[in-house]
Formats: C-alpha cells, sequence, structure tokens
C-alpha cells in the first residue's frame, strides 16, 4: 500500500516538535503557543535539517481554522452577534482604517510605491481570530460581554477584508501593479457582486440553515450512533466552509463560524462543541506551526529597526486606537482593554493578502517579511499583553474613582428612571448578567413575582429589558457607583450570573460595603474554582454539574416517595 509520505512526515514532525517545544514553553512559563511557532520554524526552509511541506501545513491549518470557527459559532448565537453590531461595526471599521493609514504611512516613509504601502498598512490592520479565540479561552471570557465585543468586532473585521480581498485586484492597475487574467468587470460591478454575494450567502444562513441544518443533526443523532453524530458535525463544518467560499467568496473561517451559529439552534449544539473540541485543539496546533514555517529569521538581521515599527504599529498602535475607540463610545475601561488587547496581533487575513499583494505585483518581497515577522512576534506576545491588561484592570478595580473618570457613564441607561416603580428600589435582587444563566433566572422569579433588577454591560440589552418593563442598568458591576444605582444597598439579595470569575470578589466585595450581611450567590463552571470562590468569602456558590445532580437526586427522592405513598394508598 503506498503511503502519503509527506502528509505524514509533515504532520509527526509538527506534532512532535510541537509537543516538546510547547512542553518547554510551558516549564519556563511562557504560553504553549510561542512552542508551536518555534516548532514551526525549525522545520521551515529557513533553518537546516528536515523541511517539512509548508502547503500541506497551510491546508492542515486552514482545517484547524475552519473548525476552530466552527467550534465558537456553536456558543455564539446570531442574537450575541446583533447585540454588539452598534460597537463592534463602526469600531472595527474605523479601526481598520487608521491602522491602514499607520501602516501606509510609515511604508510611504520608507520610500515604498502607494500600492505596496496599502497593502503594507491593510496587512497589519486586521486581526487573527484563532488567536483571538485562544486568549479568550485561556482568559474563560469567550461567552462574556467583552469576549462577545471581540468576536463581533472581528467577524466585521474578516467581512471587511473579504471586500477587500475582491477589490485589490480592481484596482491593481491604479495602483501600479499588473492586472490580472480574467478581470473583465468595472470596479462598481464588483463591488457589487461581492456585496450581493456576502448578502446571499448570510441570508441563506439565516433563513435555510437555521431550519435545515439543526433537523440534520436531530436526525442523525435519533440513530444513536457516536460515529455518525461527528461525522455529521464535521461534514457540516467543512462544507458549509467550502461551499460558502467557492459559491460566496467569503473565507473558510467565515463560512465555518456562520455554521456553528445555525447549528446552534440545534438542542445538540453542547454535545456536537463537546465531541469537535479534540480536532479544534489538534489543527489549531498546526496553523501556529505553519506561520513559524513561513517565518524568516534573517529579516530580524537584515532590518532591526523596520521590525521594531512594523511590531510597535501592531501591538502598540492598533491596540491604543481600539481603546479609544471604545473609550469614546462611552463603554467601561475594562472593555476597552480587552478589545484593544485582542486586537494586538495580526495572522491568518494578513497572509492571504500578502499572497495577493505580491501576485498583483504590488507588495515588494521585504513586505512579505517583514509582515511575516510582525505576524510572529505579536503572536508571541499577545499572551503577555493579555496578562498586561489583567494587571491593569485589577489595578482599576483597587482605583474605582480613576476608572469613572477614563470612562464616565453618561449615558441614561447608567441609572434607573425616576419613575421606577418603589418595589425595586428596595427588597428586590439585583442580578448581575443577562446572559444564558441570567435570563433564567429573571424569567423565573418575575414568574414568582419577585421584582429584580438587571445590571448588564450591553447597551442593547438594557434598553430591551426596559421596553418590557424590566428594571435594568447598565454598566461594570465592579464599579461601586453602578451597584448605587441598582439600590444594592436596600436589596434582599446579589445574583452574579456572569461567567467571568475574576470580577466576583471585587463585586462581592462593594456589595457587602454598601449592604452588610446582603446574601451573594454565584455561579460556577467547577468545583474548584467554586471552592476557591467560596474561600474568598463571595458567597454561596453554584456549579452547573453539581446543581444539575442534586436536581436529578431530588427527582429520584420525589419519585420514589410518590411511589411509597401509592403502595401504602393501594
Amino acid at each position: 500500500m503506498p503511503h502519503a509520505a509527506s502528509l505524514i512526515t509533515t504532520l509527526a514532525a509538527a506534532f512532535g516538535l510541537a509537543l516538546v517545544f510547547g512542553f518547554l514553553s510551558a516549564r519556563a512559563g511562557m504560553p504553549a503557543l510561542v512552542g508551536y511557532l518555534v516548532a514551526g520554524i525549525a522545520i521551515g526552509p529557513a533553518t537546516p535539517g528536515f523541511v517539512a511541506d509548508a502547503d500541506i501545513a497551510a491546508q492542515l491549518a486552514e482545517i484547524g481554522v475552519m473548525l476552530l470557527m466552527f467550534g465558537v459559532g456553536l456558543h455564539f448565537s446570531i442574537d450575541d452577534l446583533l447585540s454588539v453590531r452598534k460597537i463592534a461595526l463602526p469600531g472595527a471599521v474605523v479601526q481598520m482604517a487608521v491602522a491602514t493609514a499607520m501602516g501606509t504611512g510609515v511604508a510611504t516613509l520608507w520610500g515604498w510605491p502607494l500600492g505596496g504601502a496599502l497593502v503594507f498598512g491593510l496587512s497589519l490592520s486586521v486581526a487573527s481570530t484563532v488567536v483571538l479565540l485562544k486568549a479568550l479561552e485561556s482568559q474563560g471570557i469567550v461567552a462574556s460581554s467583552d469576549g462577545r465585543i471581540a468576536v463581533g468586532w472581528l467577524v466585521v473585521e474578516d467581512l471587511a477584508m473579504v471586500l477587500v480581498l475582491v477589490l485589490l485586484p480592481a484596482f491593481a492597475p491604479m495602483l501600479g501593479g499588473k492586472v490580472p487574467e480574467g478581470q473583465g468587470r468595472e470596479v462598481w460591478a464588483t463591488v457589487l457582486v461581492t456585496l450581493a454575494q456576502v448578502g446571499g450567502f448570510v441570508a441563506l444562513m439565516l433563513i435555510v440553515g437555521r431550519r435545515l441544518f439543526p433537523w440534520l443533526l436531530w436526525h442523525v443523532a435519533k440513530t444513536g450512533s457516536r460515529e455518525l453524530f461527528t461525522l455529521c458535525v464535521v461534514a457540516a463544518a467543512v462544507s458549509i466552509a467550502y461551499g460558502s467560499s467557492h459559491l460566496f467568496g467569503v473565507s473558510f473561517a467565515l463560512g465555518a463560524f456562520f455554521a456553528g451559529m445555525v447549528l446552534r439552534e440545534s438542542e445538540f449544539s453542547h454535545r456536537a462543541a463537546e465531541q469537535t473540541l479534540p480536532l479544534q485543539d489538534a489543527f489549531a496546533v498546526l496553523f501556529f506551526v505553519s506561520v513559524g514555517m513561513l517565518f524568516e529569521p534573517r529579516i530580524l538581521i537584515d532590518q532591526p529597526i523596520h521590525v521594531l515599527i512594523t511590531v510597535a504599529v501592531i501591538v502598540v498602535g492598533k491596540s491604543v486606537a481600539a481603546l479609544a475607540l471604545v473609550l469614546a463610545m462611552r463603554y467601561p475601561a475594562k472593555t476597552a482593554l480587552q478589545v484593544s488587547a485582542s486586537l494586538a496581533q495580526i495572522g491568518e487575513f494578513s497572509f492571504i493578502l500578502v499572497g495577493l499583494g505580491m501576485s498583483l505585483g504590488l507588495l515588494p518581497k521585504e513586505g512579505q517579511s517583514l509582515i511575516l515577522a510582525g505576524a510572529l512576534i505579536s503572536i508571541a506576545l499577545n499572551p503577555l499583553v493579555f496578562g498586561l491588561v489583567g494587571t491593569l484592570q485589577r489595578w482599576l478595580l483597587k482605583h474605582p474613582a480613576l476608572a469613572s473618570r477614563i470612562a464616565p457613564a453618561e449615558s441614561p441607561l447608567a441609572e434607573l428612571p425616576a419613575a421606577t416603580e418603589a418595589k425595586f428600589l428596595a427588597g428586590q435582587v439585583v442580578l448581575v448578567g443577562w446572559g444564558r444563566v441570567g435570563k433564567r433566572i429573571v424569567e423565573a422569579l418575575i414568574a414568582q413575582g419577585v421584582p429584580v433588577v438587571v445590571v448588564e454591560q450591553n447597551r442593547e440589552s438594557v434598553q430591551m429589558l426596559r421596553e418590557r418593563g424590566i428594571a435594568a442598568v447598565w454598566g461594570d458591576a465592579t464599579d461601586p457607583e453602578v451597584l448605587v444605582q441598582a439600590h444594592i444597598r436596600d436589596a434582599c439579595a446579589l445574583v452574579i450570573a456572569t461567567p467571568e470569575t475574576l470580577q466576583v470578589r471585587p463585586m462581592s466585595d462593594i456589595a457587602r460595603t454598601l449592604n452588610e450581611g446582603i446574601p451573594i450567590l454565584v455561579r460556577s463552571h467547577s468545583a474548584e474554582e467554586a471552592d476557591r470562590l467560596e474561600k474568598d468569602g463571595a458567597g454561596r456558590v453554584f456549579v452547573g454539574e453539581r446543581e444539575l445532580a442534586d436536581s436529578m437526586v431530588r427527582g429520584v427522592l420525589n419519585l420514589s416517595a410518590a411511589r411509597s405513598v401509592r403502595r401504602e394508598r393501594g
């Protein structure tokens, strides 16, 4: 039997060296992904010894990107995406424009032609979705308000880059590049066709996909075959991603993301996410290895100043621009810091744009090396950037007055209306976090006639709650002013339903300062986390698995008691 030696050796070398260097990085106190990047450099063409097949590695990495984005889509509903549109859409567009202007300006100072400078700037303007998701997962904030904003921001960036990739060949002759073969349409015709394709894809996914794919998953699940179910999920992710790319011109990653969102409508979405997780992790490693394989270390010796400037634009320039934009839209400093850290790197779309720019004769070879160097260094630095952001957040929590001055809450949603009923001002339950858990709690309390005041960081959610007649306050519950506006001083209980455990302790401390002895109920994801929170005095902590088991035990005991009663009566 013939063996696909190139594929097997590439996989063996990539996984083996990624394990070794990833382990060494972890033992050295660095993120494992730094080791994955080093593994890619070791098997790349720039270093002596074995050289893996770069084309195969890139294709395997593309599979990893698809599966990872599919997994995110399974946890990211269409409502979540729409809820952050008012910050993600203008923020992403303006941030890309600022970053492009910075990159283009720098390249122009280096003496590059306009076309090459523009491609260079555009390549620096878009962040890597894979790197972002890994960072958010490590922080445990993918499902948080800040996580949704960051993911929504990058979805807008991906859509914008799809348009750029389609339009660049049409504009290439005007920018000093080559006329691509088969380019016969006018620019505006190209724009209209692209917009129609993207619009058609989104409409098909939202209208047809929301009904068809959950129905298919349900029928496959009825067979009882674990293999068929996993195959159905993977086939849906890869097929939709491939079809969307070839039929509608969108990226594989974006297609897979929307596939995950429509499959989330199925009751088996959690099972689907669980069974595809090992594949996501394995192939995501190949993405970082493939990035390392593209790196040319000699650029660090030949042009160190240019490399430093490129990294500065990516890590500092983009981050500062995003920070200023989020603060300008009157969002808390914590949100601004998270979003800015999320964008402090570049990745897969930048590589695609570099390849296109070189094929059109716009980008010089030097530009490719600089962008790849910037990508590698920014990806390696990104965990450190998130660590710095975490430190700044903890410092701001200790100085709430400063945080309020940085991002003052001037929105009318930041305080309860003057006409708020008295039942919401005393003896009420204050609930933090309008997510999946928070929604169920609020609905249950309202059904029992218990007044609730919701504290939420998403403006659209607060507006919607008030339209429904539910008292709600917009803001960060780690800010004492926000809890004061929710009348925590006279509340009967505080329920913290947010998944961000980092914020639980400061919320609890503030609540007990304002209302000594107030009962506090907290959600948690694991028993270890719950024990830590309880030791910190956060209040009563509820763990999902533990509460489920307790509820099932109560159900069994109730059935047993009912059966005993029937026997006695019989």
